[in-house]
């Protein structure tokens, strides 16, 4: 029997208990053929995926990829047929789609979702505390003035304006794909629902089933493309861009949540209004789930102890011809050049910490104005890549303490590595110049950030506190941007007439 989520339930009614029931129907849209064809037998498979890859490998892993699914799409894609084609199939598979949302045009696509940009067609009916600017359009009065005395009595106030037509109300419409795992499905919705509230987090506004079509709808927020604006920044506007990213990191990780996936297209950001807004959970989880201890939590005389068969073997280099070690499987779920170390490592216990190293990794990018700044093809060459900016001693020591051994003999990979002042510098074309105080205060927070150790390495709810992301807080100016915000007002250009 086919069953959905009513449109119906809105903001702070679309909930009356504390967790999702998503159940699993025989396939029934016509999407279901075209996608199972596209990804096989397993769902969740990568149809990219390298035939020769780790089979330890996390098969839930983010593909290696650098775009998100709310990122926006080519505009010549949002006028083909094709792209069409498929908003009608959308609106006609769900009932009463159409009474409640106008699809305009497509926004972004990912590995398991297609995001849509559409009108809210009933935003008034509901409680809309989600939205940032449902204040923006209001009118308000001019203030009654009154007579002192016993002159005559003031004239009446002029009438008020003719009601004006409220500007569209715009939301992401999020079209699940019908072969991913319900599980995954369940998990992302879940999370949001949990997240409800949360400041810089993208809000879950309510979500449809119908058959084996999940769509979940999300706030449609104005932001500029990350490369547009990352090289014209001044410190004062990156640390305006950080803070709002780790308060976002902040209260996800007061709910024991990892997001897993932080990347500049998942961090929707208007630098003119110096606000940003963090998206796409379908990779997030909570922390410890499905996770088993690792050594890195263990005392360092206990760590020793464990690790002393390993470091006391004489075994040549190379790989052995039948490997007799316990394989090792971890969640390596993320996106090619921001995993964390010990993501890398294959650590079974991993922490929050990990979407602060992905920051960091933003941050480095900013600084050294080139993006992407790591561009490996996998965990590997990631590894090096890694390595040659802090050495192989650091490196190795980063291995041992997940009970892993890293040895390389690439003679650019050094032992002691480079600092970030200096990376920063190359990176620049400027070797002998010296950096500003003030971008010596954010290379001090990206070391705390990039730290190889989780342990060490700052948390979301430190790194508000550090000196850096208090840059600019006692300016009263305005705050202006490097770039503006993509221009809405050739949108109706785009609607799709149906």
């Amino acid at each position: 029997m086919a069953a959905r989520m009513s449109s119906h339930c809105r903001a702070a009614d679309a909930f009356n208990t504390t967790s999702f029931r998503i159940h699993q129907d025989a396939p029934s849209t016509e999407d279901t053929e075209m996608n199972e064809s596209a990804l096989n037998d397993d769902p969740d498979a990568d149809p990219d995926a390298d035939p020769d890859a780790d089979p330890d490998a996390d098969p839930d892993a983010e593909p290696d990829v650098q775009d998100s699914d709310y990122s926006d799409s080519d505009d010549d894609a949002n006028a083909s047929s094709h792209v069409l084609h498929d908003m009608e199939r959308l609106q006609n598979c769900l009932p009463e789609f159409r009474s409640k949302y106008r699809l305009i045009k497509r926004i972004g696509e990912g590995t398991f979702s297609t995001v849509y940009k559409a009108e809210d067609l009933q935003y008034d009916r509901y409680d809309n505390s989600w939205d940032l600017d449902r204040d923006a359009d209001r009118w308000a009065p001019p203030p009654i003035k009154t007579s002192d005395g016993d002159g005559p009595p003031p004239p009446p106030p002029p009438p008020p304006p003719p009601a004006r037509r409220r500007r569209p109300k715009y939301v992401a419409v999020k079209k699940i794909y019908v072969t991913s795992s319900p599980s995954r499905i369940h998990n992302e919705l879940e999370l949001l629902h949990v997240l409800r509230g949360c400041q810089s987090v993208c809000p879950l506004i309510t979500a449809f089933r119908w058959t084996d079509q999940v769509v979940a709808v999300l706030p449609y927020f104005r932001h500029a493309d990350f490369r547009d604006y990352f090289r014209n920044l001044t410190v004062p506007q990156m640390a305006a861009y950080f803070r709002s990213l780790f308060t976002a990191l902040a209260s996800v990780h007061k709910h024991k949540i990892l997001h897993r996936d932080i990347k500049p297209t998942n961090f929707l950001y208007d630098p003119v209004a110096c606000r940003g807004v963090l998206v796409d959970f379908g990779l997030a989880e909570r922390e410890g789930y499905d996770g088993k201890p690792c050594v890195c939590h263990d005392d360092p005389a206990a760590r020793m102890a464990k690790l002393r068969p390993l470091l006391s073997s004489t075994a040549k280099g190379g790989y052995p011809r039948e490997d007799t070690r316990p394989s090792r499987r971890a969640n390596r779920a993320g996106t090619r050049g921001f995993r964390a170390p010990e993501v890398l490592f294959k650590c079974t216990e991993q922490t929050p910490k990990i979407d602060v190293w992905s920051a960091g990794v933003i941050l480095l990018t900013i600084l050294s104005r080139r993006f992407p700044f790591f561009n490996s093809v996998d965990d590997v060459e990631a590894m090096i890549e890694i390595a040659t900016i802090f050495g192989q001693r650091r490196m190795h020591s980063t291995a041992l303490l997940h009970g892993c051994m890293f040895e390389t003999n690439i003679p650019t990979v050094g032992r002691s590595g480079f600092s970030f002042e200096a990376i920063i510098q190359w990176s620049r074309d400027q070797p002998k110049a010296k950096l500003p105080d003030e971008e010596k205060v954010a290379v001090d927070f990206l070391s705390r950030c990039m730290e190889l150790d989780p342990a060490r390495r700052i948390s979301a709810e430190e790194a508000l506190h550090h000196d850096f992301l208090k840059i600019g807080l006692d300016d009263p100016g305005s705050p202006g941007g490097a770039a503006g915000c993509p221009n809405d007002d050739d949108d109706e250009m785009d609607i799709l007439k149906v």
